[in-house]
């Protein structure tokens, strides 16, 4: 027998919305493969797509590790990496044309038509886009509880984004000048600098997740700024592969790997933040007996929660050890929600109770 499913916050029923745009999304994108194929051929479009696919597991566990305490919906997260693969990298195409058209109007040249599209377009329209699957989430704002989850939604978005349009890239490469060229520009776009989609993004997922969990006067100042920082990162490393220029690349590199880094402190120092509530909130249960010392030490560390899991699945018991760790860390996460946003008491009495009950029914296997 197996434990039944625990009642938690992320049982929600997604909304028809976010299902519809889910829809229209992947096929969106499935429309643009389909047009490159065509374009391509079946043997260019086949190498391109493999070089695109190939980082891509690697790539989603990265970002994915980023919020193993408290895992985002399955479905949301589909739903930004199909927003970025399908309605942005379409809307960016046509936008870009047009406004590549606009400056072909008022007498620039081909090159200079070409520069502006590529420095100035593309990342003012680009991230415009991806970034807006995060303000499409802010109806389900309750998914967003920390930094780590804006990050999160923003690289799936930006991952998203770079597949489909790396298949574009390697496609030319390969049409103009064979596989090698494909080969060669895949060590650049997905070997050295494979992040960058989801590192420009992320800063506008800072600014949506600091909007949604601060309660200062300017903390929707965040957006916008997030959003200028993800243009200028992209800016950047537009300007200079436009450049050709192996000094400026260099910068340009080493200023995207240090805001990696600095989004990567974030996602720790929530991850210690949010452990350290774990032990002041979760002792205040004990007298429940569906909390022991032992639990809470073993929750407290991602290496204890997997040893747990571990034990667990040979004991044939790992549905309920998942169950009862998802169940405990959503009740911190209520706790810490409550004291950041308040709630209304008997709100968070039902969501407790039935946090409590998720704990109980592991607990009995």
């Amino acid at each position: 027998m197996t434990a039944p499913p625990p009642t938690t916050t992320h049982d929600q029923r997604p909304s028809k919305a976010l299902l519809i745009c889910l829809v229209i999304s992947s096929a969106l994108a499935l429309v643009v493969l389909v047009f490159l194929l065509l374009e391509g051929g079946p043997a260019g479009f086949g190498v391109s797509a493999a070089l695109a696919v190939t980082p891509l597991p690697v790539l989603l566990a990265a970002v994915l590790s980023l919020d193993r305490l408290e895992p985002e919906p399955k479905l949301h997260l589909l739903f930004a990496f199909a927003w970025g693969a399908g309605v942005a990298v379409v809307l960016a195409i046509v936008l870009t044309m047009a406004g590549q058209a606009l400056f072909a109007r008022a007498g620039y040249g081909p090159e200079q038509v070409d520069v502006a599209g590529t420095v100035f377009l593309a990342p003012v329209i680009e991230e415009a886009l991806k970034g807006s699957a995060l303000l499409l989430l802010l109806r389900r704002r309750r998914e967003i509880d920390g930094l780590t989850d804006g990050i999160v939604y923003a690289s799936m978005a930006g991952l998203g984004f770079a597949v489909v349009e790396n298949v574009g890239y390697y496609l030319l490469a390969y049409g103009q000048d064979g596989l090698e060229a494909a080969v060669q520009l895949f060590v650049i776009r997905g070997l050295i600098d494979p992040l960058g989609h989801p590192v420009y993004t992320s800063m506008i997922g800072v600014g949506v997740a600091y909007a949604l969990t601060r309660r200062n006067a300017f903390r929707f100042a965040a957006i916008p700024l997030g959003y200028l920082g993800a243009v200028l990162l992209h800016g950047l490393w537009n300007g200079a592969a436009t450049m050709e220029s192996l000094p400026a690349l260099g910068i340009a590199y080493l200023v995207i790997m240090a805001v990696l880094i600095w989004l990567i402190m974030i996602t720790v120092r929530e991850r210690r933040h949010f452990v350290a509530k774990m032990a002041v909130y979760l002792p205040g249960y004990e007298q429940t007996g569906l909390v022991t010392p032992p639990d809470i030490r073993m929750l407290s560390t991602l290496p204890a929660r997997r040893a747990a899991r571990k034990w667990a699945r040979r004991a044939r018991l790992g549905r309920a050890m998942s169950d009862y760790q998802q169940a405990a860390t959503e009740l911190t996460m209520l706790h810490l929600r409550t004291e950041r946003e308040g709630m209304d008491a008997g709100r968070f009495e039902a969501e407790r109770d039935a946090l409590l009950g998720a704990m109980a029914r592991a607990r009995r296997w």
